[in-house]
């Protein structure tokens, strides 16, 4: 004897789009001064290796790749890994039935207003 279970239409397709999302990339830093210095020194490698090239010459763009390491990638990727560090433990996101929401986690002076809710229609990938 076999048992047969059917799920929901929607519940199906719930744990369908919980199962192939991809997982998120994280370019944060442990701290926003520490990830300001990854950036000062990204930044600084690319400036000077381009400055400096009409003074010593090509071998001056060998720095630049070296910013590449400090930014995690790239300045786009820097700049959401700002983003990330900043807001990091300030928003929750949950996503019931195929509707995502992001909460905002109340600041300590400000506990006694309710938390900012903002929703977002999920997007299948």
């Amino acid at each position: 004897m076999t048992v047969t279970t059917v799920k929901p239409a929607h519940e199906a397709k719930a744990q369908a789009t919980t199962q192939s999302a991809a997982p998120e990339s994280n370019f944060a830093s442990k701290s926003v001064p520490r990830h300001l210095t990854r950036g000062a020194i990204g930044f600084g490698l690319i400036i000077g290796s381009i400055g400096l090239l009409p003074v010593a010459g090509p071998a001056t763009l060998l720095a630049a790749p070296l910013a590449l390491i400090a930014f995690r990638g790239c300045p786009t990727c820097w700049m959401v890994g700002l983003a990330q560090t900043i807001s990091r433990g300030r928003m929750e996101r949950q996503c019931v039935d195929g509707i995502c929401t992001l909460k905002a986690r109340p600041a300590p002076s400000a506990a006694n207003e309710p938390p900012a809710e903002i929703s977002v229609p999920a997007v299948p990938r």
